[in-house]
């Protein structure tokens, strides 16, 4: 299913008396505080997330999946499904591949039908986590840490194979998730597998093309529950040091323990040039995958402050690949992934608002009350109507959410594939 522009338009057409007046106000209030109006819009508008493959589809638990109806049941469809929300949202923009289950028959009629959507190819995803049904070596004690050489050397061709393949698809990055780790004291030699993990990667890193970034990911527990190769931002930071340049730390918001200060983690990174990207999605008590936004808004916001400072402040750190990382374990997909589009451009939005400036002097002078009420006038400031105003100049849905349901979408979906199709690659 693909959304043509007029049906858009003509859903739009219904609400803009309401949103005139909103952004009329909210951008002279802005105006008389000093702020470029016009400088936000262009930025937020530039704003892109990448959807990733296996987001399209219901999540599950170690428990139980209940599939949601009109899944895509193949690559072309899951792209169809992003095309679908950056057509409603304009803040897709390109669709992340997990590999096996997104290799592509034909890669140029898969590169024709996604440009055709105005999307790309974001960072390529390998899988060693799983073992998969004709797979001669298991993972089941670790893929790029095993001491057994037969898996290791597996792992690594695997991350190669994705990238030959990225390379044919338009991509430019690796993404680099492992589940890596044990279950009791004693398992493993932690200094044998977390060398053994640095030499895969530097191996995987000997054949990235100059243009290409890879990005290391961590995590502090799950699947394993006594210990994690990869598991905080230090060993990621020292694993792409390591490995070189082009090789980067991926902050994923779940992927840290409970009331860590993720935002300084930011900093850090971007201080160092060595934040390479983003996976977002929100949590209650670990790396839960739930919508951005729906638990810990005022966290992201405070993240979201710290990435502009440093795409201000820090040249020698790369402007970060975005992706958002959700499972939709009871919600429809489509709905949940455009609930995140808007929590990521709200809070970028209000970080924007920032008083950089005050803030500095305040910080100076050590006023602490008036540091925390620069960053409350901009967390406090209602930005939807600016979202808004971004969307439709680019030709996107005043609501994208309220175009969905209005269009019927999720019910077209199911007519065309069935009730019980499945998204592949969870």
């Amino acid at each position: 299913m693909i959304l043509n522009k007029e049906q858009i338009t003509s859903h739009n057409q219904n609400n803009f008396d309401k949103h005139d007046q909103s952004f009329d106000f909210l951008a002279n209030n802005l105006t008389n505080k000093g702020h470029d109006v016009e400088n936000i819009l262009k930025k937020v508008g530039d704003f892109k997330v990448a959807i990733p493959s296996w987001a399209l589809g219901a999540g599950g638990t170690r428990f139980g999946r209940f599939s949601f109806h009109g899944e895509p049941g193949t690559l072309e469809q899951k792209i169809e499904d992003v095309g679908l929300i950056h057509a409603l949202t304009k803040s897709a923009g390109a669709i992340s591949l997990h590999i096996p289950w997104d290799v592509p028959e034909d890669a140029e009629k898969i590169k024709a039908l996604t440009k055709s959507l105005d999307l790309k190819f974001d960072a390529m995803n390998s899988n060693t986590f799983q073992d998969q049904p004709d797979q001669k070596h298991s993972y089941k004690f670790g893929s790029l840490c095993s001491t057994d050489d037969k898996a290791r050397e597996q792992a690594i061709q695997h991350n190669i194979d994705v990238i030959r393949l990225g390379e044919k698809l338009g991509s430019k990055s690796l993404t680099v998730w492992l589940a890596d780790g044990s279950s009791f004291p004693g398992q493993n030699n932690f200094q044998t597998v977390l060398k053994n993990t640095q030499d895969s990667l530097q191996e995987i890193y000997k054949t990235l093309p100059e243009d290409w970034k890879l990005f290391i990911e961590y995590k502090p527990y799950e699947p394993n529950f006594y210990s994690t190769v990869i598991q905080d931002w230090g060993t990621s930071f020292m694993l792409a040091n390591e490995c070189g340049p082009k090789a980067f730390t991926l902050v994923d918001l779940g992927h840290h323990l409970p009331n860590t200060n993720i935002e300084q983690i930011v900093a850090t990174l971007m201080m160092k040039g060595k934040l390479g990207g983003f996976h977002f999605n929100d949590s209650k008590y670990g790396d839960d995958d739930l919508t951005v936004g729906s638990i810990k808004p005022y966290s992201l916001f405070l993240i979201f402050n710290e990435l502009v400072y440093g795409m201000e402040n820090n040249p020698q750190n790369p402007y970060p690949a975005w992706m958002i990382d959700a499972s939709h374990n009871i919600k429809d997909p489509l709905e949940d992934l455009m609930q995140s589009l808007e929590a990521i451009r709200s809070s970028y939005a209000k970080a924007l608002l920032v008083d950089q400036k005050a803030l500095r002097e305040a910080q100076k002078n050590h006023d602490v009350t008036l540091c925390q009420e620069i960053l409350q006038e901009a967390y406090l400031t209602d930005v939807r109507p600016l979202l808004e105003r971004a969307r439709v100049s680019d030709g996107g849905a005043l609501n994208p959410l309220d175009t969905y349901r209005h269009l019927e979408v999720r019910k077209k979906l199911v007519d065309e594939r069935g009730k019980h199709t499945m998204a592949t690659g969870l």
